[in-house]
């Protein structure tokens, strides 16, 4: 059996079964994907399996699915490639084997993107949360998906207003790479408003469907995809969720596969933050509130270490000596370099450097006959991602 003839067995049996089809996946386990099909398309399939697929069975467009992703960019992504990501969709087996009724491996994955799904998902974190989300949560899911994507972490959420748009945007304008998985195929732009978003992150990072091209969503594919969510992330962040919502399924699911729960704690009066404040409430999320603690929860262990929690300070990558220069300088009165260098305790020669430097950065000014230290604006990731926003509207 070739790669390519398992593509294709694995494309027809994707477009003749809804997911999670636990039976059919434990088929294809057994007598591998060639074979699966050859026994659903015959009929032949044991009973559990018709009943997944017989009202599909004869639906053979495997080779037009194929052609139809490639059109718009996308692939089939199975596991018999080597980008295929093993280790964190591993979690979906053990649970199934323990009974687990809505996990089991996905038959496949439709990408559209350029990364190595696999590589990216060696470090991962989710964060969902309320569609009608308010500027809290939005900023939130901002700076955090900004940081993390700072710190070599791939964010993940599933594209829909709100949390999610915020997070990929956040990622988006950290310069790395997002993933958005649908729960409609990989050609259909879903929400409509993200459009542009949503090729964006296809540029950047990647979008991921379980579903064959032309499927249109439906409330039970946004749940089923939800297990990919949690399973592909080896945590997940609720960033606003009201007491039932599509966030806190994702949480739970994600608790079920053994992974890490996290929520951002929001007002009590809030209603987007009930779900939240229920999950870290019955000790079912860790409590969670700026990038540093969401890193220690998942990341290598030692890596909080070296993390800076909270917003970056423009003066964070000056060095020990140009940060002392740059603390000497005042705002209001001009002084000497002779001045300078004595308030630091750094030689003369050496301060003068420094103090051409920091103005080269923008830090500090000459006034006369003196030097003044310059006010830098701290931009947040909120306001990068509104700015990026802007252009997008700008773009049409």
């Amino acid at each position: 059996m070739s790669v390519e003839q398992a593509r294709l067995a694995r494309a027809y049996l994707l477009r003749v079964a809804e997911p999670p089809a636990r039976e059919l996946a434990q088929l294809v386990t057994a007598h591998g994907p060639v074979a699966a099909a050859e026994l659903v398309r015959s009929g032949q399939a044991p009973g559990r399996v018709r009943a997944e697929t017989e009202a599909r069975a004869q639906l053979d467009r495997a080779e037009r699915d194929l052609e139809e992703a490639a059109a718009v960019g996308a692939e089939l992504v199975i596991p018999e490639d080597d980008g295929w990501p093993a280790w964190p969709l591993l979690a979906l087996d053990v649970a199934a084997r323990a009974g687990v009724r809505w996990a089991g491996q996905p038959l496949g994955l439709w990408v559209r993107g350029r990364i190595d799904l696999d590589a990216c998902t060696e470090r991962a974190v989710a964060l969902v949360g309320a569609r009608a989300s308010s500027g809290y949560g939005d900023h939130h899911a901002a700076e955090f998906a900004y940081g993390l994507t700072g710190r070599g972490f791939t964010v993940l959420s599933g594209a829909a207003y709100g949390i999610d748009g915020a997070a990929h945007r956040g990622s988006l304008a950290a310069g790395g790479p997002t993933i958005a998985v649908l729960g409609c195929g990989p050609d259909v732009h879903y929400p409509a408003g993200h459009v542009r978003l949503l090729d964006q992150v296809a540029e950047q990072g990647a979008v991921v469907s379980e579903y064959p091209p032309g499927t249109q969503p439906a409330r039970h594919r946004f749940l089923v995809r939800n297990r990919l969510i949690a399973a592909l992330a080896s945590g997940t962040v609720v960033i606003e969720a009201g007491a039932r919502s599509g966030a806190r399924n994702t949480a739970s699911t994600a608790g079920a596969l053994g992974k890490v729960v996290m929520a951002v704690p929001g007002p009590v009066s809030s209603a987007s933050s009930a779900g939240c404040n229920q999950l870290i409430r019955a000790r079912d999320a860790l409590l969670v509130s700026g990038v540093a603690e969401i890193v220690e929860a998942v990341g290598p262990i030692g890596s909080a270490m070296t993390t800076v929690d909270g917003p970056r300070r423009p003066t964070d990558d000056l060095g020990p000596q140009t940060l002392r220069v740059h603390e000497a300088l005042r705002v209001d009165q001009g002084q000497s370099a002779g001045e300078i260098a004595v308030s630091a305790g750094i030689p003369l020669d050496r301060a003068r450097v420094l103090l051409t430097e920091l103005e080269g950065g923008g830090f500090a000014s000459r006034l006369g006959q003196g030097w003044v230290r310059t006010r830098v604006r701290q931009e947040s990731a909120e306001a990068r991602v509104s700015a990026q926003a802007e252009c997008q509207r700008a773009e049409g």
